[in-house]
């Protein structure tokens, strides 16, 4: 169980995809002026991350990994090459039945987020952390712990920098630091907040 807190710790804020792999920035960026917004994204992806992570590790360990079909008869074949277009078509299909399920229970959220829900299925944070949970070679029970631990990471990150953006409405920065620029400032100081957090364990 400390093993599986560990995980979930080291994923959120030692690992933060937005922030120390700077993955899925651009919906980091897009969607943060307002916290009510980045509350919803963030919980969107976290449920995404969630269930993708340990689906695709199914998938990958089961029928993917050098080796893995030697039940069937084939133990050379390694189709580990297709993991790109089977972790992003999960992704696709897990995207498509929350854009659906937003439609029709949570309207307005689906409204206010636009164009940026169905762009999830490209987020290059929710296909890193597939990719970074096959490259480190989890096993399942770890995996669903990474998912947790990312998606949660992913969401405060958001969260907090829509916090701080909507305060820096009010503040009388210089003109060349407006808008992008500021955000940036505050991103990489965030950056180094959660890098501060680096060796916490249970």
């Amino acid at each position: 169980m400390e093993n599986f807190f560990n995980i979930v710790l080291r994923a959120a804020f030692q690992e933060n995809l937005a922030l120390v792999f700077l993955l899925g920035m651009c919906t980091y960026l897009a969607v943060s002026r307002r916290v009510g917004m980045s509350v919803g994204l963030g919980i969107a992806v976290m449920a995404v991350l969630i269930i993708t992570v340990p689906i695709n590790n199914l998938l990958y360990t089961a029928l993917l990994a050098p080796g893995a079909l030697t039940w069937a008869g084939y133990p050379a074949l390694d189709l580990s090459f297709l993991r790109f277009i089977t972790f992003i078509g999960v992704i696709a299909a897990l995207v498509q039945i929350l854009d659906m399920f937003l439609d029709r229970f949570f309207p307005r959220l689906h409204h206010n987020m636009g164009i940026y829900l169905p762009l999830l299925t490209v987020n290059c944070a929710i296909l890193g952390a597939s990719l970074l949970m096959v490259q480190r070679q989890l096993p399942f029970a770890e995996s669903v712990a990474y998912g947790i631990g990312v998606g949660i990471g992913w969401a405060a990150a958001v969260i907090v920098f829509a916090a701080i953006r909507e305060r820096l409405r009010y503040s009388d920065a210089p003109d060349g630091l407006q808008g992008l620029g500021l955000s940036f400032i505050v991103t990489g100081l965030l950056a180094l907040g959660f890098a501060g957090l680096s060796g916490i364990e249970i």
